[in-house]
């Protein structure tokens, strides 16, 4: 071999190491560094909020004041920060129509691709803003499906087992002791949509949900956990036979007007309402669309549906603060404008209660 092709030789092995070295840089750097987001440090407004909790069927304040929520939606902040619209505004536009809790969706797609570090801070921004205005958080795992064989309504909702128990595991350890977020709920609404997306029981959904809860519990025995029922989170009657076994728990229902036919008051109490006897409620989800000349009247929907759960002592979360998903409280962002069904529970949230 000649010095020039031996001199040639050597320099090719020489770059093709450090092209090696840099690549194996690149795929493993700093891997070691990377943990789930931890317990927020030092958080001086943690505690400004009064602690909530369960007694018997009632949402209690630590002066034993009982509570009924009016609230409503926003979209995934995921979503709000990609359009320019997530900052403290949109919690004082909230704010400004009576909301008392704020029902924060997180989507298993938004969760995955922002990265759970980087989606916390999202969070733990919506819990200093909130904080500094007074109202409730309930942070909401949101997909639709079966998680009991993992399959979901659409890819925006498609998660894992393992992934759903992460994700609480992280809420749980990052906001433990944070009396603003004060409700978790665990599983948006589970169907098996008439067994296209396979078949659950409800001793394995009971289990799921228990094992959720023991879980977030090891962190943080203070949160309110909130399960949901099948059909959509709609369906509370197996809570006649096997109600959840766990302590500080509460139940969702998302009664829209197209779950059954009218008259709806005693189907609502037949399939949900009952169980407001022994156990707290939210209605997580209420909402509804309204067509251009139609009167909300007394016996339209928002009026009858907001009657019968205060009535019941049922709290509700009205779905959602957003011009794009639908059934929409906004017209646009544009001055934050309110749709008809918007401004009717503007003043829902605004009434004296009984």
């Amino acid at each position: 071999m000649s010095p020039r092709k031996f001199f040639i030789c050597l320099l090719l092995a020489v770059v093709s190491q450090q092209a090696f070295a840099q690549d194996t840089t690149r795929k493993y750097h700093a891997w070691w560094n990377e943990y789930y987001p931890q317990r927020a440090r030092q958080n001086p407004k943690q505690k400004l909020l009064p602690l909530l909790h369960v007694q018997k069927n009632k949402f209690v304040s630590a002066t034993g004041d009982t509570i009924l929520f009016r609230g409503l939606s926003i979209a995934d902040p995921d979503k709000l920060e990609h359009q320019g619209h997530w900052n403290k505004q949109l919690f004082e536009e909230v704010k400004k129509l009576g909301t008392m809790l704020v029902r924060i969706p997180v989507h298993p797609v938004a969760w995955r691709e922002r990265t759970p570090v980087k989606y916390m801070q999202l969070l733990d921004s919506a819990a200093s803003w909130c904080t500094d205005l007074g109202m409730y958080i309930d942070i909401d795992w949101h997909s639709i499906g079966n998680l009991k064989m993992e399959l979901f309504q659409d890819p925006m909702y498609n998660t894992s087992q393992k992934e759903t128990y992460e994700f609480w595991q992280t809420i749980a350890r990052h906001f433990a002791g944070n009396n603003t977020t004060a409700f978790y709920e665990l599983f948006n609404e589970p169907t098996t949509y008439r067994g296209q997306l396979g078949n659950v029981s409800w001793a394995d959904w009971k289990k799921m949900n228990e094992d959720i809860i023991h879980l977030i519990q090891a962190f943080d025995k203070e949160k309110i956990e909130l399960v949901a029922g099948f059909d959509w989170a709609y369906d509370l009657t197996p809570l006649r036979e096997a109600p959840i076994n766990a302590q500080n728990i509460g139940y969702t229902a998302h009664p829209y007007a197209n779950k059954r036919p009218q008259p709806w008051p005693a189907k609502w109490e037949e399939d949900f309402g009952f169980a407001a006897a022994d156990y707290p409620i939210i209605a997580t989800e209420i909402g509804f669309g309204v067509r251009p000349g139609t009167t909300i009247g007394p016996d339209h929907y928002g009026n009858q549906i907001t009657k019968y759960l205060e009535g019941r002592g049922i709290s509700w979360l009205a779905w959602v603060y957003d011009p794009e998903w639908g059934p929409q409280m906004l017209k646009s962002w544009n001055g934050y404008q309110l749709t008809d069904a918007g401004n009717f529970f503007k003043e829902a949230m605004q009434k004296p209660k009984k």
